[in-house]
């Protein structure tokens, strides 16, 4: 279904995807306020834009509203959300600033090969891997911004004391396992399509 750039917008897929982008200063006005009970706030507020991550993609497929702005916008908010996070917890002390720039390295890194295999009329789709790695991402994010220590009734059958904030940072590190591996399939899918495109390229010729 095609409109004008205003109708893209304003459709309800690419309203939510907006509203996730929004909730961004949102939230960290509320970790710099850093109180337990902010960051709780902070936590729901995150989880809540997260969760429209799989509703906008959902809407815009089951009402044919999948546009070009949903698809640039999509991608664009999930870094956003993640990457704000990071970037705001690496002074508060959540968060080691050497991980983060791994972390934004490697998004930058993937970004730019997916723009060059764009620009060569080449399609490199997100691997099981990648998927993985954002979910763990997210994941992780939320307990860095929960961060104070808690009681976590495991399904009824006994409570423990968790450290949001350590549980966060394991949960990144396992992320990373996943970023590597999913960069790894990228490079390896931009090569071999690179690489079969010549040769198709160079066939047509002879």
């Amino acid at each position: 279904m095609k409109g004008t750039l205003a109708e893209e917008f304003l459709n309800l897929p690419n309203a939510l995807t907006l509203l996730r982008i929004a909730a961004i200063p949102l939230v960290m006005l509320f970790i710099w306020r850093g109180e337990p009970e902010d960051c709780v706030i902070a936590g729901w507020i995150y989880s809540a834009a997260t969760i429209t991550d799989f509703f906008d993609g959902w809407l815009a497929r089951k009402r044919g509203l999948v546009t070009v702005m949903g698809k640039f916008l999509d991608p664009l908010a999930d870094k956003l959300i993640v990457m704000a996070m990071l970037v705001m917890l690496v002074p508060l002390h959540r968060v080691p600033a050497w991980l983060v720039v791994v972390i934004l390295a490697r998004e930058i890194t993937i970004t730019g090969l997916r723009a060059v295999a764009s620009i060569e009329g080449l399609v490199i789709d997100a691997g099981g891997d990648g998927k993985m790695k954002t979910a763990l991402q997210m994941m992780g994010v939320l307990c860095l911004v929960i961060h104070y220590p808690y009681p976590v009734n495991f399904y009824g059958v006994y409570e423990a004391q968790v450290d949001f904030n350590l549980a966060g940072l394991w949960v990144l590190l396992g992320s990373m396992v996943f970023s590597l591996t999913s960069a790894v399939s990228y490079f390896r899918a931009f090569f071999a399509a690179l690489d079969a495109k010549r040769r198709h390229a160079a066939e047509n010729a002879s």
